[in-house]
């Protein structure tokens, strides 16, 4: 029981006090005394019926005389409901579990409800509700990968993410590494990581042997960079990391002086749901069109600080064209001078402006790319 009600407290964390899933779950678990095989079920259970919520109440309302109960008895049906028809449990344990982690005035309506769950087949309404996604979301990238492809890529990102571990130590998704790779830096090149937190990008640059300076707009953030640095880079360490803690669009650097620059820019932040379950609800249609000329001013700041002949790289973990497309055609438009590069590898498929990753082909975060060779002189 201690696992379902600790999943259960992290839930209405997430639904009520708009916690990040992804933050406080890990938080929550250090402080306990959980065995591995209890700390990744509770994970499981959070992570996955905050990413299916719209699919779980489907499954529940049907068997619910008003839908209006109160928190704890949803986040309780939510999670029955995960168990029952994404973990496959078998219904007596899934129904008695989360019955007994409910205070006792709930537990008669929980318990009559799973079982219903239980004994009846999951027939959705539409494609929407199956894959637990908002309409808009799935219409933009049905818009821009084609109804089929979309799909894919949804289903591909409803399941947890493959864990991937760098040489020294370091947890970051394959996709982050690609893009890694995508900069092309030497040993001993001047690296420009631009919006460069939590760090993973800046020190598997160092790795490689690059001298990187991290530059991110939050002081607390750029003190993450650093943290981060730390303790992943050693004295054998081949490259080092120097932080700054500056405005993207007005830096404290001198212009012209990187053989490579990245554009790690904000987005939408759409290619990474496996990682954030409750990001699809978060993310506001909006986003997109406010965040298009942010990343378009960002990329052009960034233009300024390569030197002649060198590289910048323009990367987003999203999946529309727009965050892509956009941003480098205005770049073109003012820079008609520079050269596009091409895909940086097999992994990487064509796109509008550029190239990208899809999670259900690469098992990868979602990832946008375009790179720009400027003239030697």
């Amino acid at each position: 029981m201690a696992v379902r009600r600790l999943a259960l407290e992290l839930l209405l964390r997430v639904d009520e006090q708009g916690a990040y899933a992804n933050l406080v779950v890990p938080a929550r678990l250090t402080g306990t005394d959980m065995s591995g095989p209890d700390r990744a079920l509770v994970t499981s259970l959070v992570y996955g019926t905050t990413r299916m919520r719209r699919a779980l109440d489907f499954l529940v309302d049907r068997f619910l005389h008003d839908p209006e109960v109160e928190p704890p008895v949803r986040a309780a049906l939510r999670m029955g409901a995960f168990q029952l028809q994404e973990l496959k449990t078998p219904p007596h344990a899934a129904v008695s579990t989360t019955v007994g982690a409910v205070p006792k005035r709930a537990r008669g309506l929980v318990n009559a409800v799973l079982r219903k769950v239980a004994g009846a087949e999951a027939s959705w309404p539409d494609e929407v509700t199956r894959l637990s996604v908002p309409d808009w979301l799935h219409d933009q990238l049905t818009a821009d990968l084609g109804a089929e492809r979309a799909t894919a890529v949804f289903e591909t990102m409803n399941r947890p993410p493959t864990v991937t571990e760098r040489p020294d130590g370091y947890i970051q998704d394959r996709g982050s590494q690609l893009v890694v790779d995508a900069v092309d830096a030497q040993p001993g090149q001047r690296v420009l990581d631009m919006c460069a937190a939590p760090g993973g990008k800046s020190t598997g640059l160092a790795a490689i042997g690059a001298r990187v300076v991290a530059s991110d707009l939050s002081l607390t953030r750029s003190r993450l960079v650093a943290v981060n640095a730390r303790a992943v880079l050693d004295a054998d360490t081949p490259g080092r990391v120097h932080v700054v803690a500056g405005d993207g669009l007005r830096l404290p650097l001198r212009p012209g002086t990187f053989d490579r620059v990245l554009v790690d820019a904000p987005c939408s932040g759409l290619g990474s749901l496996r990682r954030r379950p409750d990001a699809r609800w978060r993310i506001d249609e909006a986003a997109i069109e406010r965040l298009v000329p942010l990343q378009a001013a960002l990329l052009e700041s960034a233009m300024a600080q390569v030197a002649p002949g060198g590289m910048l790289v323009y990367s987003v973990c999203t999946l529309t064209n727009a965050e892509l497309a956009a941003p480098v055609a205005q770049l073109l438009h003012t820079h008609p001078g520079i050269e596009t590069l091409g895909a940086p590898s097999d992994e990487w498929e064509t796109a509008p402006g550029g190239y990208r990753l899809l999670p259900d082909r690469t098992d990868t975060d979602g990832m946008g790319i375009a790179r720009f060779r400027l003239p030697a002189g």
